[in-house]
C-alpha cells in the first residue's frame, strides 16, 4: 500500500509498454543487420585495386582477364571460353 495514490497510473504503464516494444524492435533489427553483414559478399571478397576502364572502355582487357580466370577455375569449358572470347573481341 506504499504506492497507493503516488504511482504514475496508466501513463506509466503506457510509457513502459512503448519502451519495451522499441527495445525489442531495435534488438531484432540489430540481429538481422549483424547476420546480413556476416553472410554478405564480404566473405569471398579479395582485396585489390578496383577494376579500371582499361584501354578499350569498360570491357576491354579486364573482361578477357575475367573470362580467362573463369576458364582456369573450370567454371566454363573450352568451347564456351572460345565463343565468349571471340564475342568480346568482335565488339571492340
Amino acid at each position: 500500500m506504499m504506492w497507493y495514490g503516488g504511482g504514475w497510473g496508466w501513463g506509466g504503464w503506457l510509457v513502459m509498454a512503448v519502451i519495451m516494444v522499441m527495445f525489442w524492435a531495435l534488438a531484432i533489427a540489430g540481429i538481422v543487420v549483424l547476420v546480413h553483414y556476416l553472410t554478405s559478399a564480404h566473405r569471398g571478397h579479395q582485396p585489390g585495386p578496383p577494376p579500371s576502364s582499361g584501354e578499350h572502355g569498360w570491357g576491354g582487357r579486364r573482361a578477357e582477364e575475367l573470362l580467362a580466370e573463369r576458364f582456369a577455375r573450370g567454371e566454363i569449358d573450352e568451347d564456351e571460353y572460345k565463343r565468349r572470347l571471340a564475342l568480346l573481341r568482335e565488339q571492340r
